[in-house]
């Protein structure tokens, strides 16, 4: 029997005994190397031991749940490929997971295990299935449904946004929010890449129908994880952020999402007081207390499958950004703790 897992070292998370013991079995079939945790905190203690090289992960369980324990691990600095199995059945726990950088969400009942083989191939070995995976796009297992369903999608899209004030990667950061009408405009995402450092969008979902909606939602599961792996691969701490925002223009034509996409993005290092904000399409102010800065729109991403953008750097404790378009405008504070 060919064991496409031979030596590969997997770390199961899973609180219910039965469910584990099968899932043990059928990767050590394969040739895996198996460990196992019941909970979050036994699987954070797996992970330093036993350096996994994959993780199947719960998320309900006793003492601290799979989200939890994702958490945990990306502020750690931990990019150890994760895979979620769970019996979940909301969308908003499924879309943090993915934000988190998960490389996959498999709901139970796991009845075909050939489907567990073949998406633990690919959280294994990336490079082999990389062109696939983007064009079968399946970032959430209700993708299709939610591409037929618009005011499913923005309805999700509103519950994601985040809280209009919160304290993340040793910042203290506020913001707020003018849309014409009811329906979603600029889609704000901000997020912690360790105890240091963070990142944050802002789209306009506006011009490209019903696209924008679902281009929001694509980016809220990619881009965290895009910008951790193009860090990760950077010698000197600040991103490249064209760079990045040149990838996701490449992700949008790929999923065959059409329209204009105006974005602004930024990434903010705690510790060193470093500020990176790049625009393609979004008007923007900066007000870092010293300096008042405008930042030119550039264009759209979706307009062109090159790109042309804008981009300031700026050593600030403390800044504000006003960002506007035809989705309406947008107050951005942070002030370092």
């Amino acid at each position: 029997m060919v064991q496409p897992l031979i030596n590969k070292r997997i770390l199961i998370v899973e609180d219910e005994q039965v469910f584990r013991s099968v899932l043990v079995g059928y990767l050590e079939s394969l040739g895996a190397q198996t460990y196992e945790a019941e909970n979050g905190l036994q699987a954070l203690a797996a992970v330093e031991k036993e350096k996994p090289e994959l993780i199947l992960c719960d998320l309900a369980m006793p003492e601290m749940d799979g989200i939890q324990f994702v958490e945990h691990l990306r502020l750690q600095g931990i990019q150890t490929p994760v895979l979620v199995i769970s019996a979940t059945d909301k969308m908003a726990d499924i879309a943090k997971v993915l934000r988190l950088g998960v490389q996959d969400v498999l709901l139970k009942p796991l009845n075909d295990l050939n489907r567990l083989r073949e998406t633990v191939l690919v959280c294994l070995y990336p490079k082999m299935f990389t062109s696939q995976a983007i064009e079968e796009a399946e970032l959430f297992h209700d993708w299709g449904v939610l591409s037929q369903n618009p005011s499913e999608a923005a309805r999700l899209l509103k519950q994601l946004q985040p809280p209009v004030q919160q304290n993340i990667a040793g910042c203290r950061i506020n913001y707020r929010q003018l849309t014409v009408g009811d329906n979603p405009g600029l889609v704000l995402d901000i997020a912690a890449l360790s105890e240091k450092d963070l990142a944050f969008y802002c789209l306009d979902v506006t011009r490209a129908g019903e696209n924008g909606v679902m281009a929001a939602l694509l980016l809220r599961a990619l881009f965290n994880g895009l910008l951790r792996d193009h860090l990760a691969n950077q010698q000197q701490r600040l991103p490249q952020m064209s760079a990045l925002l040149r990838q996701v223009n490449q992700l949008l034509h790929q999923s065959k999402l059409e329209g204009q996409f105006p974005i602004l993005v930024g990434y903010y290092h705690a510790e060193d007081k470093n500020l990176v904000l790049i625009s393609a399409g979004l008007h923007a102010n900066v007000n870092t207390g010293d300096n008042q800065i405008q930042l030119a729109n550039g264009v759209p991403l979706g307009t062109l499958e090159s790109t042309y953008m804008n981009q300031i750097s700026q050593h600030c404790e403390a800044w504000q950004c006003q960002v506007w378009g035809s989705g309406g405008r947008l107050r951005l504070m942070l002030t370092s703790e």
